[in-house]
């Protein structure tokens, strides 16, 4: 191999993701499933009551859904906002 090619072919160390105006939202997808698997686990030893502990589930998963469609949005808006300025 000469030096040109090993110069264009070197392979990056250490792990990276693409620039995205999206890699937040995945940071906070990734703690919010974190989060409900804890709450999953631990919710026996919150309450005995079965009834309660879907409730408490529910209520989890509806605000983390209703927040990362919220973020998701605001960042769409922000990208479309861009664009049309560029």
């Amino acid at each position: 191999m000469t030096d040109s090619t090993s110069a264009t072919t070197s392979v990056s160390r250490g792990f990276g993701v693409a620039a995205s105006p999206f890699n937040g939202i995945k940071l906070e997808l990734g703690i919010c499933i974190v989060l409900g698997l804890l709450l999953w686990l631990g919710a026996d030893s919150i309450t005995a009551n079965e009834d309660t502990q879907l409730l408490m589930l529910l209520a989890y998963s509806l605000s983390g859904t209703i927040w990362l469609v919220m973020r998701t949005r605001a960042v769409l808006q922000r990208c479309a906002t861009e664009q049309t300025e560029s």
